[in-house]
């Protein structure tokens, strides 16, 4: 999978899209990135990539020539073009599976009070990470790179571990422990040194539905 971003702030990246599960994926071949900024294809001598909106109001709009050169310099055949916005579709972990399958994702990363309508034409989807606004798209960009990666075919060294976590099966994780066994008086549960891996797996279902039934009610609704 390619994934570039459209971003002001190129410089904002390789600290997430370079480390972690993000670099093992890029070493094994299964992943590459990279960033074009629209300030490239400003044609004025200060690289001006903003402008005040019509008909007034507060700050600034991105503007359309810029930013859609920057789209077209990367976009391909089987590209899709995301734009990151409080007004897009919630981004989930069934669209992180969804995206995964693509070849080429293209992630617009608005700035200021947003961007020139007209742009909306070059976007194939516009999604958001929830209901609050941040200053820019590039954090968005980079959670939804992360989770889609991660679906990746070969990113993760159990074929089935993205299936098994939160939100994949519709409830949250079950609980998790490790050594030591007791930790500060509090022991981990005896189920799991039994060894019956049937009764195990029944345990850790009825876990994660009482741990989703307290933390998040919301997910059963949705069932």
């Amino acid at each position: 999978m390619r994934i570039d971003f459209v971003t002001l702030f190129p410089g904002m990246f390789p600290s997430v899209m370079d480390a972690s599960m993000m670099a093992r994926a890029q070493e094994k071949g299964l992943v590459s990135w990279g960033c074009v900024n629209p300030r490239d294809f400003a044609e004025d001598k200060h690289k001006k990539v903003d402008d005040r909106p019509f008909g007034g109001g507060p700050g600034m709009l991105m503007l359309a020539e810029p930013l859609g050169k920057a789209i077209d310099s990367v976009r391909k055949k089987g590209t899709k073009v995301i734009f990151l916005s409080p007004q897009g579709k919630t981004f989930d972990d069934k669209k992180a599976a969804s995206l995964a399958k693509e070849k080429h994702l293209v992630f617009v990363c608005g700035h200021y009070e947003g961007v020139d309508e007209r742009l909306h034409e070059l976007f194939d989807e516009e999604l958001s990470i929830g209901d609050f606004v941040l200053t820019g798209g590039e954090l968005p960009a980079m959670l939804v790179a992360d989770a889609v990666a991660r679906r990746v075919s070969g990113v993760l060294k159990k074929e089935d571990a993205a299936g098994s976590e939160s939100f994949a099966s519709g409830l949250l994780d079950f609980p998790q422990y490790t050594r030591p066994r007791v930790w500060r008086g509090r022991a981990a549960p005896e189920i799991l040194f039994s060894g019956d891996h049937a009764k195990i797996a029944e345990w850790r279902l009825n876990a994660a539905r009482k741990a989703t039934k307290l933390k998040r009610p919301d997910l059963l609704k949705r069932a």
